[in-house]
């Protein structure tokens, strides 16, 4: 697709993107939600652009709020949150999209977010109201956006590019959560970068979504960028999938030209979880693209879903690994239209910050090359690019580069406001390490969590594969390694999951934590202070479903998963 016949957005804000669509296309279906709850068949509801933008205008005119306010979006997952989240930048507040407080192990962090951003006022829907009034206090109004009243007739305010759209609050999977500043320019040009990147038309093009709309690329893939091309979003809850993923899968098949976009570990669920009888009926030809957003993304995983899917017409080319963070809106580099690149780098010279193709080594995953955005690969003590096969911070300058964290700004300068050798421009450090390799990035891990032990980096997930390797029983993506301080030099930990820990006697348990041992010395030549197997459940995550090494590294310190096996 040429740039000459790409589709402009529908307008420079995102309140201008829906009046575009729903005076020039009032009864094309803008939104489509699944409801599983309802029905186990998936009871369909859609509302069309004209329908849209009445019920938004209806709950906007309902908020006490004056510009610049923030507005927590509390909704459960369906058409009420994008409602909500819509009525809140019409009103012409800052929208902060989270959750309903009944989403079990948040509680903590809903707390923390709200304290930091303040709100104004609430959306949330009639049945949510009574907890949602009682998590938040009488001093925040809450308003239902399926109920709103009083309605009053107000003059919208008008929205310009550079104002603040929304706060995106990161996952909190190195620090505690903060909100990214970003404005309605940041959000519409990281869909024009993201479209362009993946090749998608978006004239025949339909969005199907079961990720969190509080997450950066679940509002993204599943709100912001229909609205601003036009196009038909599909969306059901992340439970729906979770009980059933098999139901994503049709949802895409349903509709020709779709796209979606989920985490590596959704690529493993439905391969593993979806029975044989059921990929039979699926129509996955009619997909153009799911993008795995992951980082890193396990190659094995895209095996095993690619063979366990190639039946049902999907194809390897369909997948578009791609990587991301919330603080350039989400999207940043994409692969071609192309099987996925592997490529297995020499584990040694990894750890030492060179990666160099070889035969046996590290299986890293492509993640393609930045669209409308400059990707560098720095040094992070020196500001000194690295050289092309050097492991390097990933650093990032582009109009989809938020403006900084809400209200931190010592944390902001820091992250956003890095100097390049050389250069006056002010660029994002993503806290990432990756390397370009024939011109794609590849991505390693994440500096705080990269393990150093007597002056070699491992990274974390590289040890992590390996343990899980020691027995099928261990859930892959479940493993978190991880250091803590060691008389002379750092000491490395293992917590995994063992699906069948509570049938795991002393015995077998302490011969699997001493293979665990055994392969990790072998591959990494690293000794385990202490390897531990856990139920279930137990390895803490972020709300994106990403591994939490120092939250699990805090719950080990703090004595949470009892005594280690003796050596």
């Amino acid at each position: 697709m040429s740039q000459e016949n790409f589709p402009a957005v529908g307008g420079d804000t995102l309140t201008a993107c829906l009046r575009h669509w729903a005076a020039t296309t009032p009864d094309a279906p803008a939104l489509t939600f699944a409801d599983f709850a309802e029905d186990p068949a998936g009871r369909r509801r859609t509302l069309s652009w004209r329908q849209l933008a009445e019920r938004v205008d209806a709950a906007a005119g309902a908020l006490p709020v004056s510009p610049g306010d923030r507005v927590a979006v509390l909704c459960p997952q369906g058409p009420d949150y994008v409602i909500g989240f819509l009525a809140a930048i019409t009103a012409g507040a800052i929208a902060v999209p989270l959750f309903d407080p009944g989403l079990p192990g948040h509680a903590g962090r809903l707390t923390a977010v709200l304290a930091d951003c303040a709100p104004s006022a609430v959306v949330t829907t009639a049945a949510a109201r009574p907890g949602v009034e009682e998590f938040v206090g009488r001093d925040t109004a809450v308003v239902a956006v399926d109920r709103p009243e009083p309605v009053r007739t107000w003059p919208a305010p008008a929205a310009a590019p550079d104002d603040v759209a929304y706060l995106q609050y990161t996952s909190g999977s190195t620090r505690s959560p903060a909100g990214v500043v970003l404005t309605h320019a940041n959000v519409l040009a990281n869909v024009t970068q993201a479209v362009r990147g993946l090749g998608l038309d978006p004239a025949a093009a339909t969005t199907v979504s079961w990720l969190p709309l509080f997450h950066d690329m679940g509002l993204v893939l599943g709100l912001i960028t229909p609205l601003a091309l036009g196009l038909r979003s599909v969306l059901m809850d992340p439970l729906a999938f979770i009980e059933r993923p098999v139901r994503w899968l049709e949802l895409l098949g349903d509709h020709a030209g779709s796209w979606s976009a989920a985490p590596n570990f959704a690529f493993h669920y439905c391969a593993s979880r979806i029975r044989e009888a059921d990929r039979r009926r699926l129509r996955l030809g009619r997909v153009t693209a799911i993008v795995n957003g992951a980082e890193p993304i396990n190659p094995d995983v895209l095996d095993r879903f690619h063979t366990a899917f190639a039946a049902a017409g999907y194809r390897p080319e369909l997948t578009r690994p791609a990587y991301g963070l919330a603080e350039a809106t989400v999207f940043v580099t994409t692969g071609p239209a192309a099987t996925p690149r592997v490529t297995t780098f020499d584990r040694d010279a990894l750890a030492t910050g060179t990666a160099r193709p070889a035969g046996d080594g590290v299986r890293l995953v492509a993640c393609g090359a930045p669209a409308g955005q400059l990707v560098a690969l720095v040094d992070p003590d020196t500001g000194v690019v690295r050289p092309d096969g050097s492991v390097g911070e990933i650093w990032v300058h582009g109009p989809n580069v938020g403006a900084g964290y809400w209200r931190k700004p010592l944390e902001s300068t820091e992250t956003f406001g890095a100097r390049l050798a050389g250069d006056d421009r002010s660029w994002l450090r993503t806290g990432d390490l990756g390397v370009r390799h024939e011109g794609e990035l590849y991505i390693a891990g994440r500096i705080k969590d990269l393990i150093i032990v007597d002056g070699r980096n491992h990274y974390p997930q590289d040890v992590e594969a390996t343990a899980a390797s020691a027995d099928p029983a261990i859930r892959p993506g479940s493993v978190a390694a991880f250091a803590v301080a060691g008389t002379d030099t750092e000491a490395v930990v293992v917590v995994a999951e063992h699906r069948g820990h509570a049938e795991l006697t002393e015995p077998a348990e302490r011969a699997l934590a001493a293979a665990i041992r055994r392969l990790i010395s072998d591959a990494h030549g690293l000794a385990l202070r202490d390897v531990l197997l856990v139920p279930p459940g137990r390895v803490p995550r972020t709300s994106s479903g990403k591994i939490a090494r120092g939250a699990c590294r805090d719950r080990y310190l703090a004595g949470d998963y009892g005594k280690a096996l003796a050596r």
